[in-house]
């Protein structure tokens, strides 16, 4: 009969880990924006990764997957129902024709425009059950931890072109 972890141990994981107070606030908030996006039949995980095709440059597959912190096979699988709903193209890129280019369409974008003021009430909902402080201090340390290693994927995925 193999051995049970000490109850001390179960505990110290419960109430330390946070990996998995992590996992768990994560799960909980996409079930509330799933809920909220419901009526226009969008998933919080589809907002998302529609909002990070909003960038100035259509980014390819493999940098929106490193942006996202997805695999491309998920990535894959979930751009695969956007596009058969025709909200986003997936399109050859000009210069290296082995690469995908992402780009929403104009019913992406009217999809995107209605889920905004969703987003925005949702959002402020959550961030309401937290003080200012503490929503500022989350958000920091989220970033902090989810730190991109490739530069490239934040720049080409958020900041505006050069003027």
């Amino acid at each position: 009969m193999p051995k049970k972890l000490p109850l001390e141990v179960v505990h110290e994981v419960r109430d330390a880990c946070l990996c998995l107070a992590t996992q768990r606030a994560a799960r909980l908030l996409a079930r509330r924006f799933d809920r909220a996006f419901a009526p226009l039949g969008l998933t919080n995980g589809q907002f998302s990764l529609m909002m990070a095709l909003c960038a100035p440059q259509a980014p390819t597959l493999g940098r929106l997957a490193d942006f996202l912190a997805m695999d491309r096979t998920t990535l894959t699988a979930a751009l695969k129902s956007l596009e058969r709903r025709g909200l986003v193209r997936v399109a050859a890129d000009e210069e290296d024709r082995r690469a995908r280019r992402l780009f929403l369409t104009d019913a992406g974008c009217a999809a995107l425009a209605a889920a905004a003021p969703i987003w925005r009430k949702e959002h402020g909902a959550v961030e309401a059950e937290l003080s200012s402080s503490e929503a500022d201090r989350l958000r920091k340390s989220l970033k902090k931890l989810g730190a991109e290693s490739k530069p490239q994927a934040r720049r080409e995925t958020h900041e505006r072109p050069s003027q």
